[in-house]
């Protein structure tokens, strides 16, 4: 279950400081417009939600974010990259990485929060950086019609 829908701005500026991140009004209103969603967001649902920053500006804020680990990029999904806030409290690595799924009806990715990921053991020299594992299916909402 998400945890971040009630982030007000002192919130905010608290997590981003925890991933190294200097707190500017851009930054801000994309961790809440993040926080405030129940499903991982694509950069056009972003900027349609937000309203007053251009795309530009919540695509850097994005990539900053994923860099210092306070975002998730989920690729695989109907209308490409789509992002969440992290549970992990980490500048330096993701400690809550999880599977993700991706409904063929409603074009819905939803979390599957409290998974595993499936331990892969790479060949020698392969060095892991991240892991995208995303299931594909019907959400049982669209099962149920």
């Amino acid at each position: 279950m998400r945890t971040f829908a009630a982030m007000n701005e002192e919130n905010c500026v608290r997590l981003l400081e925890e991933h190294d991140i200097k707190p500017t009004a851009n930054r801000i209103v994309v961790v809440r417009a993040l926080a405030s969603s129940m499903l991982p967001q694509s950069l056009a649902e972003l900027e349609n939600r937000i309203g007053t920053i251009d795309k530009s500006n919540v695509f850097r804020a994005l990539m900053l974010f994923k860099e210092h680990h306070l975002v998730h990029a989920i690729e695989g999904s109907g209308d490409g990259t789509k992002y969440e806030l992290c549970h992990s409290h980490s500048h330096d690595h993701d400690d809550d990485q999880h599977p993700h799924f991706f409904c063929e009806v409603c074009q819905q990715t939803y979390c599957l929060e409290g998974m595993e990921l499936p331990e892969i053991a790479l060949p020698e020299g392969f060095l892991l950086h991240s892991a995208n594992y995303m299931l594909k299916g019907v959400c049982p909402h669209c099962a149920r019609k």
